[in-house]
Order: C-alpha cells, then structure tokens, then sequence
C-alpha cells in the first residue's frame, strides 16, 4: 500500500533536481533508515499487537503527551496523504480527459466516495482491495524493472541521435546535480516515497496471528526497499538524462512520470497509457491506505481519551466509522485544487505529509528504546520476545539522527535566497508538534513514566493453544496467490 504517487511521480522532479547519484543516495539513506525503524516496530507490534500502535506506544512506554502528540501527528498525516493522493488522481485524470472539460476536484469526489465506501464496509474487505490493488503495482514495477534493462541493453528501444546511449553514459551526465543544496531539497520527496511502511504495525491488531505474521511482513521489508525503490531509481538514472525537459513534475504534469517515460523511449508505445492507468491504481490504493491508518490512529486516540468520545465507536464489522467519516472530511482538502491549481496543491500537500511522517517515525524509535529499556528493567527476558531486533540499539539511535537531520535540514534552500512558500512548507509543522507535547503535558500534568512502571502486558500477545491459527499448520492458499508471495 506504500507504493503511491511518490515513487511513480515525485521520483522523477527528484533526479531532475539533484541528478541521478543524489537521487540514489537520498532515497537509499531514507530506505536504510525505514528498515531500520521497521525492524524496531516489529519488535513491539508482535509483542503489543494494538490498532492505531504509533501514538498507544507513546503513550504507554513514555509520556502520555508524547502518545497525544504522535497520534494528532500520525493521524493529520495520513489525512493529508489521502488528500495528495485524491489531488494526484485528478492529475492522472487529466492525461486523458481535459480539466476544460471537467474540473478535477470532481474526479477527487469520486474517488474519496469509493475509498469510504470500502473503508466503512470492514477490515477484510479493506485487505482484499489492498491485496489485488497492490498486486498491479508491483507487476508494473516489475515489469518496469525488465524493460529498463532492456532498454538500457540496446534489445529494445533507439535512443534520441544525438543524445546519449542509455546506461552510464546517461547516469554519468551530472549525477550530482546542484550539490548538497539539492540533496536536501529532495529529501521530502524520498521520505513521502516511503511513507505507510509502519502500517504493518498499525495492522498488527487486526491481523491473525500477529507474532507469525508480522515477523513475516517485517523480514520482507528489505527486500522490497531494495527492488521497488533502490533499483527502480537506478534505472530511471541510467535510462533518463536528468536534464530531460519531460522529467521534472514542477507543474504536476503526469506526463513527467519516468515510468512513462521510460516505455515510450523503449519503442513501447501503448506504455504510456498503460503506465498511466498504473499511476492511477496506485495512487487509489495509496489513499486507500491513508484513509485505514488515519481513521485507526484516531479510533485510538479516542480511547485514550484524547479525542471526542463518539469516535470511539465501532460497528458489529469492528470498522470505526466516524473516525473514517471524520477523515474523509479531511480528505476534502484535495478539493483546493479548484483555488490555488493542482501542481501547487500537490507539492504543499506532498511537503507537509512527508514532514508529519517524519516525525512519526522518530517517535517510533524513541519508544523502541523505551520498550527495550523497560522490558529488560522488569527482568523480563528477550527470548521470550516473539520477534527480536537485531539492530538494536543501532536501528533506533540511526533512525532518530537521520530524522533529526531531515526535519531541520531540509528546509535549507529556502534560506538562499529566502523563499516564504519554501520555508512554511519545511517548518510549519514543527511548532504545532510542540504545542501538541507541552500543551497536554501542561494541561494533564502528564509525566515521563517510569521503567519498572510501563505496562507491557495489557494488549500483549500469547499463544492461545485453542485458537485454530495459532500452532495449526495453515490452510494453503491458491496456486496464483502463492506464486505471488513467493515472488512478490
């Protein structure tokens, strides 16, 4: 469910801003880091399977105001994921039927209608969507995979007379264009690129069987970093001149994705089409995603007692339903495309969704090295873990030094010369962060919990020797269905 409109778009306004090699470097520093974080959510969702886990563990395992303060965060991020995937999906739209014709906020109402639809009817009909939506994307990118290599091999394709031949040569033009002025400024790109990869966590509690599952999920996370992004951008590099004029997406123009790009140089010439509607699959099932994780962080939040009790409520389905309404208002930001213009409502939007997201995961390695620290102060033994980081203490301390790093650096090319639209969008979040922590640590006279005192067993998982999917060999699934998690 990751994979969204910042890997099929924002990919391509990053090499064209900082070259092919910076572009590598920042979405492979970013990916390092969500394996890292990633193997430190692992930990702690097969042990706490809860729903809505990010702000509950900060709650739990810190300060009941860094809890409050993740879960607003958390929530506010992934709703306004979903309002730059609804504002992408009418800029995909618009490859095929002119916004003259129909305006695009039209096409971001239909789509958040279905997106509710399928998230209030229940959680199994939620994952199945997700399943085969996923599925197309991850055959595209596949597939992607192949013709670049192709293409890149001289078996297909014939490259502009002239210009240079795909592979080094093309990668080798300016790779690091605009030096580390650049890199910074394509940070937030790479980190919306990655965003939803803690849904497994925020999952956990809804999924069978997490201390089997989740492991499961968690170990395939480096391996799909490494082909659905590190590859895919080494390939765009190798393929794509930076300076190609069709590459940069400044304006939002779909026509700029490198994946279209790509099939159309490689003589394919259905490509574009097909890609097309690719991005659109993906860009539903990434708001498909956004409206899950939100509407759950804010289902928690109520139970908490940091947010309006109504919330709390759950249908005989087990669905939130007013947490999903309330985020689909949210969802309706999308509609200041018909204000300000598409290509500039989807770069704030994209640029405070990365920000919040960012956040999010620095709060996920801080209350991993608190679970830690707490699981051990009460004598508890890490062999009893259900599924054991082996990257601690390493994983947490990196990820929170590369966040640190992001959040206050990426605003750097505001300041030369200083751009207020630039500098609101790198920062605007950060003193709402603040507000949100000390404001209810003031307001509740919350305090920093001690080690002894954390509750690690309320939520905790067990093998309920009963229980049909606990230690029972499982049903198998399908033929094509186990094809696929043995590729995929």
């Amino acid at each position: 469910g990751t994979i969204g409109t910042g890997l099929f778009l924002a990919s391509g306004s990053s090499i064209a801003t900082a070259g092919p090699g910076f572009a590598q470097v920042a979405y492979t520093l970013v990916g390092t880091m969500v394996f890292c974080f990633m193997s430190s959510l692992g930990e702690m969702a097969t042990y706490l399977p809860i729903s809505g886990s990010i702000n509950a563990y900060g709650t739990r395992l810190y300060d009941p105001a860094l809890g409050f303060m993740l879960g607003w965060v958390y929530w506010f991020s992934w709703s306004i994921t979903l309002a730059t995937e609804l504002v992408a999906s009418s800029l995909i739209i618009s490859f095929w039927i002119s916004t003259d014709k129909c305006p695009g906020w039209v096409w971001s109402m239909a789509f958040l209608v279905v997106l509710t639809a399928l998230n209030l009817t229940s959680v199994k009909a939620y994952g199945e969507t997700e399943y085969w939506l996923s599925l197309i994307k991850v055959l595209a990118v596949v597939v992607f995979i192949i013709v670049g290599f192709l293409y890149i091999g001289g078996a297909i394709g014939t490259p502009i007379e002239g210009s240079a031949k795909p592979g080094p040569e093309v990668f080798d033009i300016d790779p690091f264009h605009g030096g580390f002025y650049a890199l910074f400024s394509i940070f937030l790109n790479a980190g919306f690129s990655f965003q939803g990869a803690e849904m497994v966590g925020i999952a956990a509690g809804e999924t069978k069987n997490p201390r089997k599952n989740v492991p499961r999920a968690i170990r395939q996370v480096f391996w799909r970093i490494l082909m659905f992004y590190v590859l895919t951008i080494l390939i765009i590099g190798m393929c794509i001149p930076y300076d190609d004029p069709e590459l940069a997406n400044s304006k939002g123009d779909v026509k700029a994705s490198p994946f279209t790009r790509v099939f159309v140089q490689a003589g394919i010439k259905v490509g574009a089409h097909i890609m097309n509607a690719v991005i659109l699959v993906a860009v539903l099932s990434a708001g498909n995603s956004g409206l899950f994780a939100s509407s759950r962080a804010l289902h928690t939040l109520s139970r908490e007692g940091n947010a309006p009790r109504f919330l709390g409520y759950v249908n005989k389905h087990g669905v939130p339903i007013w947490c999903v309404l309330a985020t689909a208002l949210v969802g309706c930001l999308a509609f200041i495309v018909s204000l300000v213009g598409q290509g500039e409502a989807y770069n704030w939007l994209l640029a405070l969704s990365s920000t919040t997201g960012f956040i999010s995961w620095l709060g996920i390695a801080v209350c991993h090295i608190r679970f830690r620290r707490a699981y051990l102060a009460q004598g508890r033994s890490l062999k009893d873990l259900p599924f054991v980081s082996r990257l601690y203490p390493f994983g947490p301390i990196y990820t929170i030094l590369i966040c640190l790093i992001i959040l206050l650096g990426q605003g750097y090319t505001a300041f030369n010369p200083f751009d207020v639209k630039a500098f609101l969008s790198a920062y605007v979040t950060l003193p709402f962060v603040v507000i949100l922590f000390f404001g209810k640590k003031f307001w509740s006279k919350t305090k920093v919990i001690k080690l002894v005192d954390v509750d690690l067993d309320t939520g905790r998982s067990f093998i309920d020797p009963l229980a049909p999917d606990s230690d029972a060999p499982e049903k198998k699934a399908n033929v094509f269905r186990r094809i696929a998690s043995a590729v995929f």
